[in-house]
């Protein structure tokens, strides 16, 4: 697999990685079998890149990842903190960080972290020097060996790429999200800040695979959050109207080259655009995941491709997120 390196981070991985989210909680019952076969199988693919946080599951994504960590000690680790506690800026101290830090350390069976992110927090605290002391201090003391930030908007991406040690910046990145590519990432790649694309299929949308007809299960976020009742409702489908979406995949599935599938075609998509180090898709199985990892083996877009993506975009997806995000 075709290797970048993540920023200021200096470390090189492969440009598909797994994002680890539905192995926690949030996307219907995965059992721990099932999951560590996906973790399996995501090495055993190429992936060198693992991203977690430790709400997911309350710590059992990272839990699991940790099991993995000690079969594979060369893998790069992320995990993300803050989303455990009140979304309220003054509760981001060196104190809490130090704490959720021990927290994801032995959840991960490591003494230090290859990058730890704040995980979308109120978006003052991305203007608060004292944070970033903080978690320069985290460096210092060597628990962390790298930090970036998750974010919402790309304003909030624009305050964390000015700062000084910021190694990378995890953004909603997919044919379904272009306003990134305005400013966030070449900003990024001016500064050597990393890019880490997430939610890169739409919640799932963009794998071709929904129709009007499909249902998801109770504990799924896409049954939830729909309308942002439980969080962000950017997350889930990337803000996209259900039926927007579906109409937008049909538009875009001619593109689909011969022998791929459109969530392949989705996440090459993503590896085209300049600044993007390496994006994360996640997988309740490991067909999923070995059909994941087969986007890097794609030819890139070509011109045409590439502007009927945006076209799409323009016409059908703009007005419902690109001024809110």
């Amino acid at each position: 697999m075709e290797t970048r390196t993540l920023g200021r981070t200096g470390r090189d991985v492969g440009v598909v990685g797994l994002g680890a989210w539905q192995l926690g909680a949030d996307w219907g019952e995965v059992d721990e079998s099932d999951a560590l076969a996906v973790l399996r199988s995501a090495v055993e693919g190429g992936v060198t890149f693992i991203d977690t946080a430790d709400v997911y599951g309350d710590g059992r994504s990272e839990r699991l990842v940790g099991k993995i960590l000690k079969e594979h000690p060369g893998l790069t680790v992320a995990t993300k903190m803050g989303r455990r506690v009140e979304q309220i800026p003054s509760n981001y101290t060196l104190d809490a960080f130090r704490a959720w830090n021990d927290r994801s350390r032995e959840n991960l069976g490591v003494d230090t972290i290859d990058l730890v992110q704040l995980h979308c927090p109120p978006t003052e605290v991305y203007s608060t020097d004292a944070v970033f002391d903080a978690l320069d201090t985290l460096v210092a003391e060597r628990r962390i060996a790298a930090y970036g930030v998750s974010v919402e908007t790309c304003a909030e991406a624009l305050t964390a790429i000015a700062r000084p040690n910021v190694a990378s910046v995890q953004i909603i990145l997919n044919a379904f999200r272009l306003k990134p590519l305005d400013e966030a990432l070449p900003a990024a790649a001016r500064a050597g800040v990393g890019i880490i694309a997430r939610v890169p299929l739409a919640s799932g949308l963009l794998s071709g695979k929904y129709d009007e007809n499909t249902t998801f299960s109770a504990d799924d976020h896409r049954t939830y959050n729909r309308h942002g009742e439980s969080f962000d409702v950017g997350e889930t489908f990337s803000g996209v109207d259900f039926g927007t979406g579906l109409e937008a995949v049909k538009r875009l599935t001619p593109l689909v080259p011969e022998g791929a599938t459109m969530a392949q075609f989705a996440l090459r998509w993503i590896l085209d655009q300049p600044g993007v180090s390496v994006v994360i898709p996640g997988a309740r199985n490991p067909s999923q995941v070995r059909g994941n990892i087969g986007a890097a083996a794609l030819k890139p877009l070509t011109e045409g491709e590439l502007k009927v993506v945006q076209t799409v975009y323009d016409e059908l997806i703009r007005p419902q997120v690109h001024d809110r995000w």
